[in-house]
């Protein structure tokens, strides 16, 4: 059925987008005096009447072009443009037929300083080196719409379900704001608050370390870096937008966020208070801060937890009050000399939870049944500063510095409840708690980095220093009973009170020295140093019924662990750029020091370890043209054991698991590799990108458990042979626009697999897992009128056991959803949206679908300036938080708290004060 009513949605999109009463303008461009093609040139027509822009394309490798355009029988302007050369202009009375231009020449744009350079219009798309620019105003959104609107305009832009940001197919990690971070480099904030009427360009760069930025090198990541600079008469004024909100159920919302910018300086402040699961400034048009409001509920991962900044919130798994300030500085001082920027942050937040889970045990002796439920309420309450400078000392060296600090304190209360049966149903054991806990936790960062350039170009000088410190205090109050009914042994009873100090500190230094050997090949010298220490220190005491106090010491419940590393690496590497080809290998031998202690029952326990590994990274990257190109990298690193994991101590803290560590693990040795092949064609506006990677691990760590008759179990560590997963995918999009019409599909698919090796009751067993995983969306829209977006994923998952109580298992999920947004009649906002899941394997008495529906009705007055909303979530009051997760060793379902139905009205305000003129919203300028 569904397949059904996508393909009749597919042809009736097609049909309504193509007509027969079309025109093709085709032709070349090539360079005047040499005849040589240019590729990547932009072409692009225009109203001749009031500017608008009706079409655009770029030329491919050969220097052709194609625009399929609606003929007209009013002027246009034709235009090509190419950095570096002068502006192609030709005004066209109509467009009747196709017109074939023939050879287009282009003269190069060669001036002199007693020559006026005449300012060019920009055109929509500009390729300049490594720089994709985009030209904002050539992309029509609605003048209330916010910078992610303006994205999704963006040919090669795509933003998933789940808001992360690719151009052409390369994730977005880091967002700037004229060239700053803004809230952080998560981006999230600017692009959902922003609005897109004040960006002048969007410029997409290679993301680089600030190791590279400095040095000039090429950057060895795969990823991106989008930067929104402001339209300069907009880069003086004062913007932003406040909501508040109030609903049935006592569901309320608030937030709020304005912008001071005063040419290089730039303040901004936010705030949020609101109970519905919403992290409060993400300021959707449609549903404001609504959690789950356009059906993310649908895609959050398995835990539904979501965050900005490190700092996290709720989700699926209960519901969650959060409140949030903060503020954000950015300037320039000295002459351009120092560059400060940071923010600092206040959040708290209050989640209470419900959740009762079925886990199905597999062991080799036969499975066990856990059924259980528990109750939970945690308040959180964090502090959060963190600044950057970047200090240019004089034209060759640059200082570079950015610490933060953070503050969090955490309190949980939680009671449950569970019990555990055998196959035939007999009880094993069960186990109630109640624990009131409490911790404090301190962390402070930096990183320091120094580089020095000398007068041979490339050669230079780096070193680095960065820490990471933190301490963390809890207690525990802590009741437990815990019933054995198998063996006859006693109850396990315990009413105690638990203070734990955790303390790590880290420290990285690195010194670095590059020497050119010609242009484009170059070598790395670089020794790193690496120091980690932690300290963890647990105290137990028993209740003193006698003197009401928590007095009684239990030294077999406290212990003391150490563990200190450290190691020393020096490398080299050898650095290769071309044109069209650059990358780097880097070689070098890792020297560690592995010193572990525990003191328990008056015994020190000490495992000390030295090791010599190799280690070894490279990258290379190849472009086939200006938006062609394929990356590979490839790794190897040595992951050491975790203390508790390789000291040999018995810890007795879980009534019913008792952890062993085993002094003679191994290191996990890992192999990484991954490459890409990345095509997209802005001609034809469609765009492939194919993926395929893996990792594979000698001596992997994994638990080894073993059960008694009451299922108490006992935990060691052992090394297996091997553990290895693969993975394979594409994504391809198109996007199809005439006069105000667009049409865009995109589909893709992943295909992983994955092999481990696992003990349980000390007999090694073999998994090997299959996931399979395609997606499909559609977008159709008209502009300022209706945008429709419906998309599917289907998800098929298998598990092969060896040597395993079970052979197989098997599950697949459907989602699918769709969105509707209607700006008619004027001035009216209306938006549905409408999920379905479902799930094959939950297990009886969870349920294994749901509907999630939305509904929200808007209404803009006062000049625009005000927004009155009155929105529904889940309509149908189906919402539910079941979910099934299956690993080696278990098969668990979980059904948590979710957010269930309320209506709410909202109120909207707009804020625009900016100081200069608005430009003309058609004068377009352009700077090589």
């Amino acid at each position: 059925m569904i397949k059904k009513i996508l393909f009749s949605i597919l042809f009736l999109f097609s049909f309504i987008g193509f007509s027969q009463n079309t025109a093709v303008l085709k032709g070349k461009i090539i360079d005047k005096n040499t005849s040589i093609p240019l590729e990547s040139a932009t072409i692009y027509i225009k109203s001749a009447k009031d500017s608008t822009l009706i079409d655009y394309t770029i030329s491919d490798k050969n220097g052709n072009f194609s625009i399929k355009t609606k003929k007209t029988d009013f002027g246009i302007l034709f235009k090509v443009s190419y950095i570096g050369y002068n502006e192609y202009s030709e005004k066209i009375e109509k467009i009747t037929n196709d017109k074939d231009f023939g050879s287009i020449k282009l003269e190069e744009n060669v001036s002199s300083l007693k020559e006026v350079v005449i300012k060019s219009e920009a055109p929509p798309v500009t390729i300049k080196n490594d720089t994709l620019e985009f030209n904002a105003s050539s992309f029509k959104v609605r003048p209330d719409a916010n910078v992610e609107a303006l994205l999704k305009q963006l040919p090669g832009v795509e933003i998933d379900e789940e808001g992360k940001i690719t151009v052409n197919g390369k994730e977005v990690n880091n967002i700037l704001v004229n060239g700053k971070p803004f809230f952080g480099k998560d981006g999230k904030i600017a692009t959902q608050n922003l609005p897109a009427e004040i960006i002048d360009k969007v410029q997409v760069v290679d993301t680089k370390t600030k190791e590279e930025e400095l040095s000039g090198q090429n950057a060895t990541s795969d990823e991106k870096t989008i930067n929104l600079t402001i339209q300069e008469d907009k880069n003086k004024g004062l913007f932003g937008k406040a909501n508040v909100g109030y609903g049935t159920d006592e569901r309320y919302e608030s937030s709020m966020l304005f912008n001071y910018f005063k040419d290089t300086q730039k303040i901004s402040v936010l705030g949020s208070s609101n109970n519905v699961n919403s992290i409060g400034f993400s300021m959707d048009e449609i549903f404001d801060n609504m959690g789950g409001g356009r059906n993310s509920s649908i895609w959050v991962n398995d835990n539904g937890s979501f965050g900005v900044n490190g700092m996290q919130f709720g989700g699926n798994t209960g519901i969650t009050q959060s409140n949030m300030i903060g503020i954000n500085f950015a300037d320039e001082w000295a002459k351009k000399k120092i560059n400060p920027n940071g923010s600092y942050y206040y959040s708290n937040a209050e989640t209470n939870n419900n959740s009762r889970t079925n886990r199905i045990n597999l062991l080799p002796t036969g499975n066990t049944n856990t059924l259980a439920e528990s109750t939970t309420k945690s308040t959180t309450d964090g502090h959060n500063i963190s600044m950057d400078f970047e200090i240019k000392l004089d034209s060759t060296a640059t200082i570079y510095m950015n610490p933060s600090f953070s503050k969090n304190e955490i309190k949980n209360k939680n009671s449950g409840f569970d019990r555990t049966f055998d196959e035939f149903g007999a009880a094993l054991n069960e186990n109630s708690t109640n624990n009131n806990w409490t911790s404090q936790n301190n962390t402070f960062r930096n990183d320091i980095y120094f580089y020095k350039s000398f007068k041979k170009k490339g050669r230079g000088i780096s070193a680095s220093l960065n820490n990471e410190n933190s301490k963390n205090d809890s207690d525990l109050f802590t009741k437990t009973t815990t019933t054995f009914f198998q063996s006859g042994s006693s109850s396990d009873v315990r009413d105690q009170f638990r203070v734990d100090a955790s303390k790590n500190d880290s420290f990285r230094a690195e010194m670095g020295y590059n020497e050119p050997l010609k242009d484009s090949l170059s070598l790395n010298f670089k020794a790193v140093y690496r120091y980690k220490k932690t300290t963890d220190t647990r105290a137990t005491y028993d209740f003193d019924s006698g003197l009401n106090l928590y007095s009684s010491f239990n030294d077999l419940l406290s212990n003391s662990i150490i563990s200190s590393t450290s190691s020393v690496t020096p490398m080299i590497g050898i650095n290769i750029r071309k044109k069209n080809f650059r990358g780097n290998i880097s070689m070098g031998t890792e020297i560690i020091n592995f010193n572990n202690q525990s003191d328990y029952l008056s015994n020190k326990t000490t495992v000390n370890k030295n090791y010599m590994y190799p280690k070894m990274n490279g990258y290379l990257s190849i472009t086939l043209g200006k938006s062609k190109s394929i990356y590979s990298y490839y790794s190897y690193e040595v992951n050491l054991p975790l203390a508790n994991q390789i000291l040999p101590f018995e810890n007795l803290g879980n009534p019913l698991n008792t952890i062993i560590g085993n002094a003679d693990l191994k290191p996990n040795e890992n192999y990484s590799i991954y490459t890409n092949f990345n095509n997209y064609d802005y001609a034809t506006r469609s765009g492939f990108y194919g993926y395929m990677g893996g990792d594979y691990n000698v001596n992997e760590i994994v638990a080894s458990t073993t059960y008694d008759s009451d299922f108490k179990a006992t935990t060691t560590y052992q090394n297996v042979d091997r553990a290895y997963n693969t993975y394979i995918g594409f994504n391809y999009n198109k996007s199809l626009k005439k006069e105000k019409r667009t049409f865009k599909y995109g589909f893709g698919m992943q295909l992983r697999y994955n092999y481990n090796q696992g003990l349980t009751n000390a007999e090694l067993f073999e998994s090997k897992g299959l996931t399979f995983n395609p997606r499909v969306n559609l977008t159709w829209s008209i502009d300022e009128f209706i945008t429709i977006n419906p998309s599917y994923r289907y998800t098929y998952i298998t598990n092969d056991f060896t040597n395993y109580v079970i052979d197989n298992t098997k599950n697949f999920k459907h989602s699918a959803k769709l969105e509707i947004t209607s700006y008619w009649p004027k001035k009216v906002v209306i938006g549905s949206d409408f999920g379905y899941n479902y799930n094959s394997n939950i297990a009886d008495g969870f349920q294994k679908d749901f509907y999630l529906w939305n509904l929200s009705l808007g209404y803009n007055f006062f000049q625009d300036k005000l927004l009155a909303k009155v929105k529904v979530y889940d309509v149908l009051n189906q919402n539910v938080s079941a979910t099934r997760t299956i690993t080696p060793t278990a098969i668990t379902d979980m059904e948590n708290t979710v957010l269930q139905q309320y209506a709410m009205f909202s109120l909207t305000y707009k804020l625009e004060k900016f100081g200069g003129k608005k430009n003309d919203e058609n004068g377009l300028i352009f700077m090589d």
